[in-house]
């Protein structure tokens, strides 16, 4: 089994931050994508951020230089700092992982649970 777990959404007034923190855990034996979608409501969930096994990193253009995302490895943990907030930006957001839970398995994606991020003044 592979739990992943996010944490850190709330209210916050634009132009203001908010920092996710996603955690993989369980039957792990390689970690390949980790990253974060979003849905708003009445629309399709989205790619907001997600960073590889290489450690490359790709963001959606709407929050290009405001959000940044970051991985350890170590702790099976993606990040995501998000700066200069809108209110576009208000959304469910999700983290995904892509997991291989034993040697001989293939990947698949795990998501979280998601968490609320609401950006109003």
């Amino acid at each position: 089994q592979v739990q992943v777990v996010e944490s850190g959404g709330g209210l916050v007034q634009p132009g203001g931050s908010l920092r996710l923190s996603c955690a993989a855990a369980g039957s792990i034996f390689s970690i390949s994508d980790m990253g974060w979608y979003r849905q708003a409501p009445g629309k399709q969930r989205e790619l907001v951020a997600v960073v590889i096994s290489n450690g490359r990193t790709t963001y959606a253009d709407s929050v290009k230089g405001r959000f940044t995302c970051s991985r350890d490895n170590a702790k099976n943990t993606v990040y995501l700092q998000m700066n200069s907030l809108k209110p576009e930006d208000t959304a469910v957001y999700y983290c995904k992982a892509v997991v291989a839970p034993t040697r001989w398995s293939y990947e698949r994606d795990y998501w979280g649970q998601g968490t609320q991020v609401t950006v109003s003044s």
